[in-house]
């Protein structure tokens, strides 16, 4: 399964982005999409996740209320959008797969990633 994602960009403190990922073929019930963001110098850190099956979503607490993940089950898409970005959130976001649960926020439990796109937000 090849991921690839797409719409990162630059924005100002306050504003908003929306991220995309499309897989090569059709995720399972039971496969969940996620994203996770790397910023310089620090670790991969989980931001969001869903179950493509029921459409469970789950988010880590920096970003609850801000971002929203979905899905578009027609393109084999999940989206991320963020609103209300801080130049926290500065960082290359990837998305991810796995079969299981989302709520697994462990890098080396996500079996397929795409490539980084940048998001910086300035203040």
């Amino acid at each position: 399964v090849q991921l690839q994602a797409s719409g990162g960009g630059s924005v100002q403190a306050g504003g908003s982005l929306r991220l995309s990922c499309v897989a090569s073929g059709r995720p399972f019930s039971s496969t969940a999409m996620g994203w996770f963001r790397q910023a310089p110098g620090n670790e991969y850190e989980f931001v969001a996740a869903m179950n493509w099956g029921d459409g469970r979503t789950y988010y880590a607490d920096s970003v609850k209320g801000r971002f929203t993940t979905s899905k578009e089950s027609a393109k084999n898409a999940v989206h991320l959008q963020m609103n209300s970005l801080k130049p926290e959130d500065t960082a290359l976001y990837y998305c991810a797969r796995r079969v299981g649960s989302p709520r697994v926020t462990g890098r080396a439990d996500w079996s397929n990633w795409g490539q980084g796109t940048l998001v910086t937000v300035s203040s």
